[in-house]
């Protein structure tokens, strides 16, 4: 049988071969060289792993849903950097697994809110976020200061992050149960938000 377009199109076996192939071929163009650029691969100077505070608010965060209404990706517009600083490079997230990218700006992008506000401040936002900002419309999140944070699989997480080659050593796995243990989950949260960024905020 002669391949033609009109043939495989009446044929959905060939067709069905035909778009993986595609699709796999295409995939290995725009995803394979990805590995092999070192803009992709190599942390931005000062990039460090989550400590287990950090991560521990990581999952909070994630639990929560908050990327569904906050990006971590300032694109590279003019817009974009005059409100909310240096636009996002692949070097700040090669520890994220997954990344929290996002694509959906309910509230702001939060990739540069590391430092931008205190402590108490975040505290206050996230327990009634209308005390702080009276238009806003995020729900708060009171009871994660009832809530302590889980410090019994932060160990164990971090071991399980090293095996896709985030650099922890055994003393930050041995001792990261201590650090969480006691603090409350709108501690971690805070904790995570706080780092956020930090890096490449005076860049120009």
């Amino acid at each position: 049988m002669k391949l033609t377009h009109d043939s495989i199109e009446r044929n959905v076996g060939l067709l069905m071969i035909g778009i993986v192939l595609v699709i796999i071929w295409g995939g290995l163009l725009e995803i394979v060289p990805l590995f092999f650029q070192k803009s992709t691969t190599t942390p931005v100077a000062g990039l460090k792993p989550y400590d287990a505070v950090r991560l521990a608010g990581r999952d909070i965060y994630i639990r929560e849903g908050c990327y569904n209404c906050h990006s971590q990706m300032i694109r590279p517009f003019r817009a974009e950097t005059e409100r909310y600083g240096h636009y996002s490079v692949a070097g700040e997230f090669v520890y994220d697994h997954p990344f929290q990218w996002g694509s959906k700006r309910t509230g702001p992008d939060l990739h540069r809110v590391g430092g931008r506000y205190s402590d108490e401040w975040h505290r206050a936002h996230l327990t009634n976020p209308r005390d702080v900002v009276p238009e806003s419309n995020m729900p708060a999140y009171a009871f994660l200061d009832k809530s302590k944070a889980n410090s019994a699989i932060i160990g164990a997480k971090m071991g399980a992050l090293r095996m896709v080659g985030v650099p922890y050593t055994d003393a930050d796995i041995a001792g990261a149960s201590k650090l969480v243990e006691g603090k409350s989950e709108l501690d971690v949260l805070v904790a995570y938000l706080q780092g956020l960024g930090l890096e490449m905020k005076g860049v120009k």
